[in-house]
């Protein structure tokens, strides 16, 4: 399940909450009961690591890293 982080503007209070994709947003705050709640944008833990189709320029003519790096040597100056 999915976390999400809240903040209060009426009292400034922030929150977690783990939630379902199907659940209603959190509207009252846990700390001082206002419906001052929003749900705040926050850094994902998703990462790309090591080799992979972003390194390799997956999705490009030619396929692999390796072409890619000819491909960037071979140009002509006109």
């Amino acid at each position: 399940m999915p976390l999400y982080e809240y903040v209060c503007k009426s009292c400034n209070h922030d929150f977690e909450v783990l939630q379902s994709f199907s659940d209603d947003p959190v509207r009252i705050c846990p700390s001082c009961g206002e419906e001052q709640v929003q749900k705040k944008i926050s850094r994902t833990s998703f990462a790309l690591k090591g080799g992979g189709w972003y390194k390799d320029h997956y999705g490009l003519k030619g396929g692999g890293s390796d072409s890619a790096k000819s491909d960037s040597g071979s140009k002509s100056k006109d």
